[in-house]
């Protein structure tokens, strides 16, 4: 008698040829040859042709080895352009995170922050050549078009609303009351209180005296110094030089000084008429000024999209745009941060200012590094901003690698080796941030 285990039986195997529980894997293949194809064709196919292609002259009949890719790093301004992608790469990226991190963190604690987060997210419906367009306008030099210059403008006049009249001058002869001395105008003889003083000027564009009033000879009073400063042109003809006639135009908002001994006693300004009066002046000779300030351009402005600002003011357009998109993100990685280690550390006795900077953003760093090697991959590969907003005069100083290799492939420059190994070189420069990105999702996905 044989000794048995205790204990449930062994399944019994398949048979032969049974069929296995679902479909066969080779199925699968079926499914992703569709997807694998498409990818092969735009993504694959395109690299590959591209490194290819980059080996060759701009005509892609001869084979020049790496001599494009030595053009890159020996053409001016080829290095302006890796020059501008480094600028972005450092600076665009840190603000929009910076900036995604108050929004998001400012939203907890307004009341209107559905509302809020709408408006700041808006820019993520329009496209990034509709941006350009209104930044373009936004950044025109005329405060009358550009909104930028219209608020410092209208900022700017309320500290100083002095006049400006950079075209004025004193006429060029003997018979002229004034002359001109280091940029001022002064009268050639001195006066003295109770005196009329006449300061005629020229040159002055008739559209800066479309609004101006009609000049006017003062009539000083006792012990005073008065004077009028007005354009002296009659127009059409007509009137007496050195003499105040009922058409010719004031210039009004103009300083004036009483100069003795090289020492300004006194100032006025011009009034609506052209006249100016100064009281209390101690008996003498006086030399009347106008200060060079007078003959300066009045301030119109910022050149935004001049070849100095160009690159900061499409980054501040660039941040408007994705400053948004960085908050979402970053404001929903902060409702999964546990309140009960914010609320420890307040009844601790720390500050708002600590709890934010040693527990909110320590907790929410996984989340500020994948917003952030977004950003910088956004940054690499910008280029509608760029081609839309800046001028044609400035492109050179604000152009981009992106921007580059379309212009020297398409956009004229005709030589799509170049333009190859451009794309190449912006590919070498993505990927390891996308590599980073990956990585970081598949941990997170774990």
């Amino acid at each position: 008698m044989t000794d048995r285990l205790d204990g449930p039986a062994a399944p019994a195997a398949p048979p032969r040829g049974a069929t296995r529980l679902g479909p066969p894997p080779r199925l699968a293949i079926w499914f992703l040859l569709p997807g694998a194809v498409l990818l092969g064709a735009m993504v694959i196919y395109p690299i590959i042709y591209s490194i290819f292609r980059s080996f060759y002259d701009a005509n892609g009949d001869t084979f020049v080895g790496v001599e494009n890719y030595a053009s890159i790093f020996s053409d001016t301004s080829t290095l302006t352009t890796i020059r501008n992608n480094l600028i972005w790469v450092v600076v665009a990226p840190t603000l929009v995170t910076a900036v995604g991190l108050i929004f998001a963190v400012l939203t907890e604690r307004i009341r209107w922050a559905t509302a809020f987060k709408l408006i700041v997210f808006m820019p993520m419906a329009v496209s990034l050549m509709a941006s350009g367009v209104i930044f373009r306008l936004v950044y025109e030099q005329d405060p009358d078009l550009g909104v930028a210059n219209a608020v410092i403008t209208s900022v700017q006049d309320v500290f100083d609303s002095s006049t400006g009249y950079p075209d004025a001058r004193p006429r060029e002869n003997d018979q002229s009351p004034v002359a001109v001395q280091q940029g001022a105008v002064v009268t050639k003889q001195a006066a003295t209180p109770g005196q009329a003083v006449l300061i005629p000027l020229v040159g002055v564009k008739p559209e800066t005296l479309a609004s101006a009033s009609a000049a006017k000879t003062a009539q000083p009073g006792p012990g005073e110094l008065a004077g009028t400063v007005w354009v002296d042109f009659t127009q059409g003809g007509g009137g007496t030089v050195n003499q105040v006639d009922g058409t010719e135009k004031a210039l009004a908002g103009v300083t004036v000084e009483a100069v003795r001994d090289g020492t300004v006693r006194a100032t006025a300004t011009t009034e609506a008429d052209g006249t100016f009066r100064f009281a209390g002046l101690a008996p003498g000779d006086y030399t009347v000024r106008l200060p060079q300030s007078n003959f300066t351009a009045a301030f119109n402005g910022i050149s935004w999209l001049g070849p100095t600002l160009i690159t900061p003011a499409i980054i501040g357009a660039f941040i408007w745009v994705w400053a948004g998109f960085s908050m979402v993100l970053i404001a929903a990685g902060l409702a999964a941060i546990p309140r009960d280690a914010l609320e420890a550390a307040r009844i601790d006795g720390a500050t708002e200012w600590q709890v934010f900077r040693k527990i909110t953003v320590p907790l929410l760093s996984p989340v500020l590094l994948v917003v952030f090697v977004t950003m910088i991959i956004n940054t690499l590969k910008v280029f509608d901003l760029v081609f839309v907003i800046a001028p044609g005069s400035v492109q050179p100083q604000a152009n981009v690698i992106a921007l580059e290799m379309w212009r020297v492939s398409f956009g004229g420059g005709g030589n799509q080796g170049l333009g190859s190994a451009l794309a190449i070189l912006l590919l070498l420069l993505v990927l390891p941030f996308m590599i980073l990105n990956i990585r970081r999702f598949r941990r997170d996905n774990q």
